[in-house]
């Protein structure tokens, strides 16, 4: 069984935001297989499917951003999954516009959600997935408003790093 949790904030105001990103990601991937969110579980919107033999459970966690572990620490144990079958998506201010880099364990960066999740978790290695919203040229506002902005380019390609 695998767990991918895409991190984002639930409000409608932050949907389009880059902090979203993670949402974003695992919808996708879920509308691509055909599939909805149409549950909610462990502080969670979760689509619940199988691919090939394996089960496989996305998660949204509906607690906000900074505290994201809380529903990531909750769904493991209700699904009693190991971590090295969680992935968690989420974007990434370090990282330029476009790349995506995927990581067997690692530090949370800059990052509050994945603070909380490590945390609470107690563990740092279980598999990630960065998405890079870093701007073209230096922004000039406070972090915070920038990753709580929307997009404001459409990104065109993507690179991927390991």
């Amino acid at each position: 069984m695998k767990l991918i949790v895409g991190l984002g904030n639930p409000e409608k105001k932050y949907e389009k935001t880059f902090h979203n990103l993670g949402f974003m990601c695992v919808d996708y991937a879920v509308n691509k297989l055909g599939e909805t969110f149409s549950k909610t579980k462990c502080r969670a919107v979760i689509s619940e499917f199988k691919i090939g033999r394996e089960k496989v459970i996305f998660a949204k966690p509906q607690t906000y951003m900074n505290l994201s572990g809380e529903s990531v620490r909750e769904l493991l144990s209700f699904y009693k999954i190991d971590l090295s079958d969680l992935i968690v998506v989420y974007d990434d201010f370090d990282l330029e516009k476009g790349t995506i880099r995927i990581r067997e364990s690692g530090s949370a960066g800059t990052h509050n959600g994945m603070r909380n999740i490590i945390e609470l978790l107690g563990r740092t290695d279980f598999p990630r997935v960065r998405v890079g919203f870093k701007p073209d040229v230096p922004s000039r506002i406070p972090l915070i408003d920038l990753v709580l902005s929307g997009k404001r380019k459409k990104i065109k390609r993507f690179s991927i790093m390991r």
